[in-house]
Formats: C-alpha cells, structure tokens, sequence
C-alpha cells in the first residue's frame, strides 16, 4: 500500500471517529448517562482528528462553552499544520549503517 493512501485512510479514520466521539457524548450528556472523559476527547484531536473534533463539536453543538475546548481543539489543528509543513520542507534521511 502506498504511503500517501495509508496516511490517508488513517487520517480520515481518525477524523471520523473523533467526529463520533463528540455525537456520542453529546447524546450520553443529554441521557446523564456516563460520559466520555475529556482526556479522550482531546486524545482523538492529538492523534491526528483535530478537524472532525472541531466539526462534532459545531455540528452537534457540544463542548462549545469550555474555553479549553474552544481554543484548544484548534490549537492542536495549528500545531498539527505547522508541523506538517516542517516535515514536509525538511527532508529526513535515514540511514542504517
């Protein structure tokens, strides 16, 4: 499998569970039934899921009172960029032996 088609089924997956995560707790805050710990939230963002967390938290309109929440997820989007253009404009040679 190409690399560029592994990233991007990864990065989608990702996005698309973090998108479910906050629909899930959304729905388990309205039933007051166990919620998602925050720290899982945001884990899904940091892997790489930043975009669906910032799109569920919008669409379903969950978390957007928590200023952590609202500067954080795009927080993480932006360092997530930035350190994508640095990888890609420097490249890394790897060598063994």
């Amino acid at each position: 499998m190409n690399s560029i088609v592994f990233l991007a089924l990864y990065f989608a997956t990702v996005n698309l569970i973090a998108f479910c995560l906050m629909g899930i707790d959304k729905r388990r805050a309205r039933m007051r039934a166990f919620r998602i710990p925050e720290i899982t939230l945001f884990s899904s963002a940091i892997i790489g899921g930043s975009i669906g967390a910032i799109i569920g938290m919008y669409f379903f309109r969950h978390k957007t009172r928590h200023w952590y929440f609202i500067y954080g997820m795009p927080l993480i989007l932006i360092i997530q960029i930035a350190l994508a253009i640095v990888l890609i404009k420097i490249p890394i040679q790897i060598s063994f032996m």
